[in-house]
């Protein structure tokens, strides 16, 4: 190779690897957005359900409520996404939904009544299926700025929930107190981390906007309307739908479940601090999955791998077998919803990306309306082990479904 054409070859690769690290430090950044909407908002009532349903005694039916009506919530917020996004941009509707869910949740600090807290909960879902759809376009159109860690940056984006988690997993038991409705600190506490965590992803949603806003209407205006019909991806969809009410039904109950099992709240908090942890680092382990694979093969081993993460605490009550299934299912859960963005991103123009990780968003949100009502049911009736055991189940099921996706175009 001629001199020129190694010095043109190596200043190529500094030029990406000085592109590559702002691109990957936006996604983190915006990621924080996504700890807002499932790791604060969603996934931390986990840990305030025991407190909450023993202060005003409540059945595991009406503790999954809360969730079921936060999903009821979410599905609103995404059945209205792709009209709210023909009106305002992508980083307007992220901005919005996260000032509102901070202060939804300091909301909840307020309350004390069961079908009051029940509305809140509803809003609270709309808001935060504002900043996750709104979210996974801006990482899937920074995903596209970066063909080559496209799947790193939507895990990036998605994991971290998992940051979320991990603040909840430190404030919720530090703000807790053995008073009479003393689980309201803690909602405050989590509103707090809310705010702090939306000035960081609204100034990452902006800069993403203003980077990419001219690609994005130039492909707008060049796309084809002969998208692929939501029929030719109804499996992946099914599967999808599925995964929603097995997910929640682990992520509502698990923490009651090991408390039931005797676990101390340290053991318990240990559990849930390395969940969030390893939701966190799942980005770089299934971002080769997610480039690779352009049907819904990554959704089919991702949901199989949650069966088995759900079904182990169901079946043994040793803390070792929990923090095992906690890694895994840490690790998992949220590539799943990756997954999904990405099958978006390899099957559909750029101009339907908004329609495609909404019609995901609305039967994700359908299976996590049915999942902690029907996991509840179950559990009064016959105890928490075996509502995670149909929870495993349905995650089974739609894994197989998932598998039987194939992709809508060529490569």
């Amino acid at each position: 190779m001629p001199p020129s054409s190694l010095d043109t070859a190596s200043h190529s690769s500094s030029t990406d690897a000085a592109q590559r690290l702002p691109t990957l430090m936006l996604a983190a950044a915006l990621s924080l957005g996504s700890a807002i909407a499932l790791g604060l908002a969603r996934f931390a009532y986990a840990l305030l359900l025991p407190s909450m349903k023993l202060d005003l005694g409540w059945s595991f039916a009406q503790a999954g409520a809360m969730n079921t009506a936060n999903a009821l919530g979410y599905l609103l917020g995404a059945l209205a996404f792709p009209r709210l996004a023909r009106r305002w941009s992508a980083g307007a509707l992220f901005g919005g939904g996260c000032a509102a869910t901070a202060l939804l949740m300091a909301g909840s600090g307020l309350l004390a009544d069961t079908n009051s807290l029940l509305v809140l909960r509803v809003i609270t879902g709309a808001s935060s299926a504002a900043i996750f759809i709104s979210g996974g376009v801006l990482a899937a159109r920074l995903a596209s700025a970066r063909p080559h860690d496209a799947g790193l940056v939507l895990g990036l984006y998605y994991g971290g929930t998992g940051w979320g988690i991990v603040a909840s997993s430190v404030l919720v038991p530090l703000t807790i107190f053995n008073v009479a409705h003393g689980w309201q600190f803690a909602w405050f506490a989590l509103a707090v981390a809310c705010a702090a965590f939306s000035a960081v992803a609204i100034g990452a949603a902006r800069k993403i906007e203003s980077v990419h806003a001219s690609g994005v209407s130039a492909a707008r205006a060049s796309a084809s309307d002969d998208a692929p019909r939501w029929p030719r991806f109804s499996a992946a969809l099914t599967g999808y739908g599925l995964f929603g009410v097995g997910y929640i039904g682990y992520m509502t109950f698990i923490v009651a479940l090991l408390r039931n099992a005797g676990m101390s709240a340290a053991v318990v908090t240990g559990f849930y601090l390395l969940l969030g942890v390893a939701t966190v680092v799942s980005a770089r382990v299934w971002s080769g999955l997610l480039d690779r694979m352009r049907g819904g093969q990554a959704l089919a081993v991702l949901n199989a791998l949650l069966a088995v993460a759900t079904l182990l605490p169901a079946l043994f009550t040793q803390p070792w077998v929990a923090f095992v299934s906690g890694v895994l299912f840490g690790a998992t859960f949220l590539s799943a919803v990756a997954s999904t963005t990405a099958f978006v991103r390899h099957n559909l123009p750029v101009s339907h990306w908004a329609k495609g990780i909404s019609a995901f968003t609305i039967v994700f949100a359908f299976g996590q309306i049915v999942g902690p009502m029907v996991i509840g049911w179950v559990s009064d009736g016959a105890g928490l082990a075996r509502g995670l055991v149909y929870s495993a189940f349905l995650l089974g099921l739609g894994a197989v479904l998932a598998a039987c996706q194939k992709p809508l175009r060529g490569a």
